[in-house]
């Protein structure tokens, strides 16, 4: 059965998308940009924080469907520039307590709204 999770701590979908799915003991957390959830505008101010707003956003749909950080098994972040590699890898990795999940970083050509960091997580409840 696929259950369908959404929360207002963290942007509503700009297209035909929920923020996550859940199928079973596995969830699917789409990709996630640095959105006001006021104005609904694209925040950018410089990467460290662009990503820190985005993970805390994730982490505000784990928690709307029971999870934490720690049951995130696969990450899949993009990036405007892939010189913001190491800036990302440094916000990102305090999010994790101890093993980090299986990921694929991938410059793209443009995201959603010109953002600079998109990041979307497969978890799984333990």
């Amino acid at each position: 059965m696929k259950k369908i999770i959404n929360t207002t701590n963290a942007p509503a979908p700009i297209g035909p998308y929920n923020q996550a799915v859940q199928v079973g003991d596995s969830v699917y957390v789409s990709g996630t940009i640095a959105m006001d959830l006021a104005s609904k505008q694209l925040i950018k101010t410089n990467i460290r924080e662009e990503t820190k707003i985005v993970m805390d956003y994730i982490g505000e749909v784990l928690k709307e469907a029971g999870l934490s950080y720690d049951n995130i098994v696969k990450t899949t972040i993009f990036l405007a520039d892939i010189n913001n590699f190491v800036q990302v890898n440094e916000v990102y990795s305090a999010y994790f307590k101890t093993d980090f999940p299986a990921r694929a970083t991938i410059q793209a050509d443009r995201l959603p709204k010109d953002a600079n960091v998109e990041i979307s997580v497969e978890a799984k409840v333990f």
